[in-house]
């Protein structure tokens, strides 16, 4: 009656035993780290790791040892002090060439690391690192969108051959000025065929005819949405070139962006990646004019903008922008004829733009503009006050040769800047500007509390409960105690095989899961119980004991896990780490309790008649 078939309790073995290998490497722990890397992606010299070496050993810093793998160094310490003593000390000593950054290394065996295991990865509030969080110029997003289309209506209404006086983004709205009536009527088709959407307002001016385009309330929030997504897709992205191990970037608000970076202490390069609004604009140079005398003056032509290449030498450039940074599709960085450069690929759009101009202006020159909006704080009346600025950056100039759409390359730029260039465009460039509102540092020596207070946690509450079933549910109770250390055991070997970040609420949900574990078995050990005092044999007693509780235990298990999986949806970065955890110990908990105690059950209590159970 009481027997599981040989394959259920292989099963059973199986199980446990993958689960017992698949959280081992959690055992071992981690220890305080400092990791060096060039700033310009350049593989660590030996002579480096040398000198990082004889540095720590001429200031008794105690280490576990200096390691070179995949063109970094690593450096293991024993203690959080000490740790924090050596960063300080070698990111003075190495210089700004060197990147140095506070990490935590696991000490997972060799052989764990061959076969691919892995300890359980950490959130930003147990490991620590950087919690960044941005604000999105949302309005900024609207006037780039207007921008775009003043380019699109120049060209438009030059592919028609339709006269005008001049096109221009101004005050929310792209004015298009023509000479007479009859363009007028021509040019409001041809923005009505654009987009629909678009609303146009006619009126006099002296003797031409302005339409005023502008977007609609609907087209503006569409367009500031789309861009907080796109912003949250890119940041993604950049944080992936950037290599940080279960980031969390999501949207927060109406118009803000969370980003945290666990295991990262050295912001610097951090911010200076995700937070860069850095993209590109090519444009034709303005061969009439003067860009000295524009310059002196004050006066710029009225279809062209003044500029300054990275010598300080002014530049007239066309208003007309050729290709923006949004049509890249791919970048890398690379060497030609001895040369750093910037090789490029572009969208349909924007090749076919490209190939239109270069046949059209074969023998002129053409400038790369870099683009780069700051926020800076300055004092006005003596306050402090936030200006927005974008500062703009001829970077190359060169000659038009010969006719090209899709591909080419950028010059002009060191080896470092390639790089940094080549990752910003091949991550995308930022629909709108962000700018940082709140900048955190969550050190690992706090994390280590939070760990230390945690597992304390998780002890007290395991300790808890094992005492009381074993003292109320006597042998039966030291099976469900088994049961529960199986399934603390199968769900930190879950959450290190997902690679699933834990956090504080995640430690909670651990809690959570010891204390509900045992609430199968109490239903099936009361059942037995029940059973017993009707007069049932013990055989027979167990047998419906784990039958006729099946039921409620599922029932309760499952809407419990509904309630998981809903946190999981609607919830945000703590939320989902307290619903990932309840979700797999549930899981978890569903198999030790019924499958394994029953097993167990089974081994001591199957083969033998009894009188009386230890119930």
């Amino acid at each position: 009656m009481n027997h599981y078939p040989w394959w259920k309790n292989l099963m059973v073995v199986l199980v446990v035993a993958v689960g017992g290998l698949l959280a081992l490497p959690n055992l071992f722990g981690e220890d305080p780290a400092i990791q060096i890397a060039r700033d310009d992606y350049q593989p660590v010299s030996e002579a480096t790791v040398t000198r990082v070496r004889e540095l720590l050993q001429r200031e008794n810093l105690v280490n576990r040892g200096v390691f070179s793998e995949d063109g970094r160094v690593q450096v293991r310490f024993e203690g959080v002090e000490t740790q924090l003593q050596a960063h300080d000390l070698l990111k003075e000593e190495l210089g700004s060439t060197y990147g140095t950054a506070l990490t935590m290394a696991p000490r997972t065996p060799a052989w764990l690391r061959a076969i691919g295991l892995r300890p359980m990865s950490l959130g930003l509030d147990l490991r620590g690192g950087v919690h960044f969080l941005y604000e999105v110029d949302i309005q900024g997003a609207v006037t780039q969108t207007l921008q775009r289309y003043e380019s699109d209506f120049k060209a438009m209404l030059r592919k028609e051959d339709i006269r005008y006086v001049r096109v221009r983004e101004q005050n929310g709205t792209v004015e298009v000025v023509l000479r007479d009536q009859a363009d007028a009527d021509a040019a409001r088709e041809l923005v009505r065929d654009s987009d629909p959407q678009l609303q146009v307002l006619e009126s006099m001016d002296g003797g031409n005819v302005v339409l005023t385009v502008s977007m609609t309330e609907q087209q503006i929030r569409q367009r500031q949405d789309f861009a907080i997504e796109q912003n949250v897709t890119t940041l993604r992205n950049r944080v992936n070139e950037i290599g940080v191990a279960e980031p969390v970037v999501q949207r927060q608000g109406l118009d803000r962006i969370v980003v945290q970076l666990p295991g990262v202490q050295d912001s610097t390069r951090a911010k200076k990646v995700l937070g860069a609004t850095a993209t590109l604009e090519f444009r034709l140079v303005d061969l009439e004019g003067d860009a000295y005398q524009a310059k002196r003056t004050g006066r710029v032509p009225l279809n062209a903008i003044l500029l300054e290449n990275r010598q300080g030498q002014p530049i007239l450039l066309s208003r007309d922008v050729i290709v923006t940074g949004d049509q890249l599709t791919d970048a890398s960085s690379g060497f030609s004829e001895g040369s750093a450069v910037v090789h490029v690929r572009l969208d349909a759009k924007g090749a076919r733009k490209m190939l239109e101009t270069t046949k059209r202006n074969l023998d002129k020159p053409m400038a790369v503009v870099f683009i780069e909006r700051k926020r800076e704080t300055v004092e006005r009346d003596g306050e402090q006050v936030d200006v927005d600025t974008t500062e703009q950056t001829v970077i190359n100039t060169a000659t038009i040769r010969g006719v090209f759409s899709s591909n080419f390359q950028i010059e002009g730029l060191t080896p470092f800047e390639s790089r940094d260039l080549a990752l910003l465009l091949r991550a995308g460039s930022l629909a709108a500007p962000i700018y940082i509102v709140e900048e955190r540092t969550i050190g690992p020596s706090l994390g280590q509390a939070n760990i230390d207070q945690g597992f304390e946690a998780v002890a007290v509450g395991f300790l808890v409960v094992v005492l009381f079933m074993a003292i109320y549910y006597k042998a039966f109770g030291l099976v469900a105690d088994l049961a529960l250390m199986m399934n603390v055991v199968l769900l930190v070997a879950l959450l290190s095989l997902l690679q699933a970040s834990l956090t504080l609420p995640g430690i909670a949900g651990i809690v959570l899961t010891v204390g509900m574990a045992v609430d199968a078995n109490v239903l099936i050990f009361e059942r037995i119980r029940e059973e017993l005092r009707g007069g049932n044999t013990p055989q027979a007693a167990i047998h419906a004991g784990y039958d006729k509780a099946f039921s409620s235990i599922a029932d309760a298990n499952v809407t419990t896990l509904i309630a998981a999986v809903v946190l999981f949806a609607f919830g945000t970065g703590p939320i989902k780490g307290f619903a990932i955890t309840l979700s797999l110990g549930i899981i978890t908990s569903m198999f030790t309790a019924i499958v394994g105690t029953r097993a167990v059950v089974n081994l001591i209590y199957g083969s033998r008649k009894l009188k009386s159970l230890a119930i």
